[in-house]
């Protein structure tokens, strides 16, 4: 009896953690306030969650198995917890909250301020205030390096992109990039930084060693965001006004394919298993799902109105 007990408590245990452990994508609805989550192993929305004040940036903390999403009309970032799919708590950062980021540690939570012209860190633990620090005019897309070492930022009106010391929590560097940059991606190795240039219609190539620039690369009208796939050789960019997304090789930095998708793509984040893209698309509120091994759309999921899902939205 006491072994077919334990048995059936060990299956439902792993049962259980096997379930959690499942990758999710966090969408953001910016006009109707509200969170779409859904499950990517069928591409179905599971749950909505409602989230006053415009939601728009996203960042999963997968150590603390947290969701981040910020709300410009809100002056913060509300907390969800993975595991319930239940906001726990907002956090009040004041200005309007566009892009947030999480340290590869999850030990801290970084929001850039549009008004105020900064990013303000938080420690995940009770979200006490840690640093407020000064970068360019309307900080938006956000990324920390895998080595947890930089933190680099889009600032959109000074056209530039400031590299900040995770650590030290000071900034180190800033250089300029093609005209408003928005979104912008790391590699893996930390080697290259590439960046979304909304009115100049290209993408910035970064070398991470002070910052220096190494090539721009023409994509479509207004790119706004970007996502690396399969173990970083492609880049992938939307371009709002085309509705499409660019594909970019990344070795020899020529365009190898357009793909259309929903009208007004925003966020875009890639599937950890390296191989499906997830892109927001604004007007059509839903999500449409690349295959980067064919290139090709293999899925549209229907969210909420205003789909943004702003930064790194999908679970580990």
């Amino acid at each position: 009896m006491f072994k077919k007990m334990h048995f059936s408590v060990l299956f439902l245990m792993l049962f259980c953690s096997s379930l959690a452990a499942k990758p999710y994508a966090y969408i953001s609805n910016q006009l109707d306030n509200s969170l779409s989550i859904v499950d990517t192993e069928d591409n179905q929305v599971i749950n909505t969650v409602k989230i006053t004040g415009k939601p728009v940036g996203v960042a999963v903390n997968n150590q603390k198995s947290q969701v981040y999403i910020s709300a410009p009309n809100g002056g913060g970032f509300a907390v969800l917890d993975m595991d319930s799919q239940k906001q726990t708590g907002f956090v009040k950062v004041g200005g309007a909250s566009l892009g947030i980021a999480v340290d590869a540690l999850g030990e801290k939570v970084f929001v850039a301020d549009w008004y105020e012209n900064t990013v303000t860190v938080f420690e995940t633990a009770q979200f006490e205030l840690l640093k407020v620090i000064k970068v360019g005019k309307s900080p938006s897309g956000m990324m920390v390096s895998a080595d947890n070492r930089w933190l680099y930022v889009a600032n959109r009106v000074d056209d530039s992109i400031s590299q900040i010391d995770v650590a030290k929590l000071k900034l180190r560097n800033t250089t300029k990039v093609g005209t408003h940059p928005f979104g912008l991606s790391v590699d893996k190795a930390g080697e290259r930084i590439y960046t979304a240039n909304v009115e100049s219609d290209d993408v910035t190539v970064l070398r991470s060693h002070y910052l220096k620039k190494h090539a721009t690369v023409k994509v479509g009208a207004r790119p706004y965001a970007t996502a690396l796939a399969m173990n970083d050789r492609l880049l992938f960019v939307t371009n709002q006004d085309d509705s499409t997304v660019s594909v970019i090789d990344t070795e020899t930095l020529k365009s190898v394919a357009v793909i259309e998708v929903g009208e007004k793509p925003e966020g875009i984040s890639t599937h950890p298993n390296e191989r499906y893209v997830y892109v927001a698309n604004w007007m059509d509120n839903n999500v449409s799902v690349i295959d980067a091994k064919t290139l090709k759309v293999i899925e549209t999921i229907e969210t909420g109105e205003g789909s943004r899902a702003f930064g790194l939205f999908i679970s580990q």
